[in-house]
């Protein structure tokens, strides 16, 4: 099977760690700069070219799309789906986890348990004290809609101090989301890492410190952890309403039970990994290989109702 993995970095433990589980299973494996990508349009004729290559003959493309590239990334992801080339993230899947108002309206409608969280649009004064008595009071976490890996969040003990950080943030002209803080959690988080609508392996992060985030990131800690059937299933829930067929789904628990705080489409492999000791990017290859004999299959199938009309249609006749 020819693989291509996208990736701005081919030494990062995730692409590496990709790169070397395809290769035990006897597949062959590129790993390709998505931002050095050329989409060429065409009538019926959609390609890709790097440099003065065209890129041909592959079966399954492993997206790793960083967040300050989304929006291109997800167009290289539909070029090579236009090309009949299936991807184990669709575009679309990519741009709604990306997108964390459109991430927390999903779950919302769908019932799947969320901190509560209050947006607008440039708040004034008047209106972040009314976002901070919906959400319960304070303390509360304010959110940057585009931060990743704990950067753009931070926790306001009063009303003051979250009125001066949504200043701060209004005048750099950035979005943010009010979101209740909560105690119980006591900055401990659950990154459940889901592939193929299961959950393959579970890691329970702690902030150091006063730290109130757990990001490994930001210096948090990762031991392995069995979640419970709720758990699991809300982790499962998540994963499939933003249609990610690998997804990092990080949860606190709260005393109303498990409340999703992100849905991550290309999750690191290299906490997961070695908290849990189990081969994560060795089940993301399975998942890459079903989709590509789903493909033969639904083809096949194709194929067989295309012949059964054409023998009715030769009887009729």
């Amino acid at each position: 099977m020819q693989i291509i993995i996208l990736s701005r970095k081919p030494d990062l433990y995730s692409t590496k760690r990709l790169v070397e589980a395809a290769s035990l299973r006897g597949h062959d494996v590129r790993v390709i700069d998505h931002t050095k990508c050329n989409l060429i349009m065409e009538k019926a004729k959609p390609a890709i070219r790097i440099g003065h290559e065209y890129i041909k003959d592959a079966d399954v493309v492993i997206p790793r799309i960083g967040a300050s590239v989304t929006i291109y990334g997800s167009a290289v992801i539909r070029q090579f789906d236009l090309m009949g080339i299936p991807s184990i993230l669709t575009s679309t899947s990519l741009i709604r986890s990306r997108d964390k108002l459109r991430s927390l309206q999903i779950m919302s409608k769908s019932g799947v348990g969320i901190p509560k969280s209050v947006f607008a649009r440039h708040p004034k004064s008047d209106d972040v004290k009314m976002m901070i008595e919906e959400v319960g009071g304070t303390p509360v976490i304010l959110k940057l809609l585009e931060g990743t890996h704990g950067t753009g969040v931070i926790k306001a003990d009063s009303v003051s101090s979250a009125k001066s950080a949504v200043e701060a943030f209004s005048g750099i002209k950035k979005d943010i989301i009010v979101q209740e803080f909560i105690q119980e959690a006591k900055g401990k988080d659950i990154r459940a890492f889901v592939v193929d609508g299961e959950v393959v392996g579970a890691m329970e992060r702690s902030g150091q410190g006063d730290e109130f985030r757990s990001n490994l990131h930001k210096g948090g800690v990762a031991r392995p952890i069995e979640l419970s059937s709720k758990e699991k299933s809300v982790a499962i829930e998540a994963a499939n309403l933003h249609g990610l067929t690998v997804a990092g789904v990080d949860m606190i628990i709260s005393a109303r039970g498990p409340l999703i705080i992100e849905v991550n489409s290309s999750p690191g492999l290299q906490g997961i990994e070695r908290a849990t000791g189990v081969d994560i990017a060795g089940k993301i290859i399975e998942a890459a290989e079903k989709k590509v004999n789903k493909k033969i299959k639904d083809k096949e199938k194709t194929k067989g109702k295309k012949k059964k009309k054409k023998k009715k249609v030769d009887e009729n006749e």
